[in-house]
C-alpha cells in the first residue's frame, strides 16, 4: 500500500483505468450505510470495489479508537461525556478515510 503524497498534501484515489480522480464525496459515501458501495468512475464508468485492506484501514481510523478510547482511556466518570469524545473520534478518523482506503476493479 503506498500513501500517495504529493509535497505534504495526501491525494484521493484515482480510477485504475483512466486515471481519473475520484472525489471525497464518493469514496466517504461509499461508506455510508451497512454495506459498502463500489465507486463508480465518472469519466469511464469503471466500478471499484473497496478491497479488504481498505475495510480494515477504515475500521482502524474508526471504530478502533473510538472502542479504544471508551473502554480504556477515558478520563471521564461520566458515561455521556466518554461517548461523546468517542463519537467525536469516530466522527474525525471517518474524515481521513477517503485519503487510505484501497480500490479494486470490479
Amino acid at each position: 500500500m503506498a500513501i500517495l503524497q504529493n509535497k505534504g498534501v495526501f491525494l484521493l484515489r484515482k480510477c485504475q483505468n483512466c486515471n481519473m480522480p475520484f472525489s471525497w464525496s464518493e469514496i466517504y459515501k461509499a461508506f455510508l450505510g451497512w454495506v459498502y458501495k463500489p465507486v463508480k468512475c465518472v469519466n469511464c464508468g469503471a466500478e471499484h470495489e473497496i478491497t479488504i485492506l481498505g475495510r480494515l484501514i477504515f475500521v482502524s481510523l474508526t471504530a478502533l479508537p473510538m472502542l479504544l478510547f471508551v473502554i480504556f482511556f477515558s478520563p471521564f466518570n461520566n458515561l455521556f461525556a466518554t461517548l461523546g469524545v468517542g463519537l467525536a473520534i469516530l466522527s474525525i478518523g471517518s474524515l481521513f478515510v477517503p485519503y487510505f482506503v484501497e480500490f479494486k476493479v470490479v
